[in-house]
């Protein structure tokens, strides 16, 4: 059963419950927590205990020490850098939403003109 897909090199998504039927006899216990990758046709090519990268996890991100005021700063511009850019998209959005609606109005009178005059 998958539990999450990884997206990015530090991006993982939860996806629901998806099962993967699997062919490779590894020798893991019910219940083992291992890293899987999938060729093109969700077919299993590997499969890997997921010991060491969940203590990798944990060195990098839940020791002490590991979360520096250094790192929270990197975090911090990541952050605004996002923050920028979504806004900057919004308010192209926006910009284009009301571009449509003028040109919807100069149709509706362009319209109600020849209306007229028929």
């Amino acid at each position: 059963m998958l539990l999450a897909r990884q997206s990015t090199q530090n991006v993982w998504e939860i996806i629901s419950d998806e099962i993967i039927p699997c062919k490779i006899l590894m020798g893991f216990a019910d219940g083992a927590l291992v890293l899987v990758k999938l060729g093109n046709n969700q077919e299993i090519l590997e499969l890997e205990q997921a010991k060491y990268w969940v203590m990798g996890l944990v060195e990098t991100y839940l020791t002490h020490g590991a979360i520096t005021p250094e790192w929270v700063e990197k975090e911090q511009e990541k952050v605004e850098q996002w923050r920028q850019e979504i806004t900057a998209k919004s308010l192209d959005l926006t910009r284009r939403q009301l571009e449509l609606e003028t040109q919807k109005e100069q149709l509706q009178e362009l319209e109600g003109k020849l209306n007229n005059k028929e």
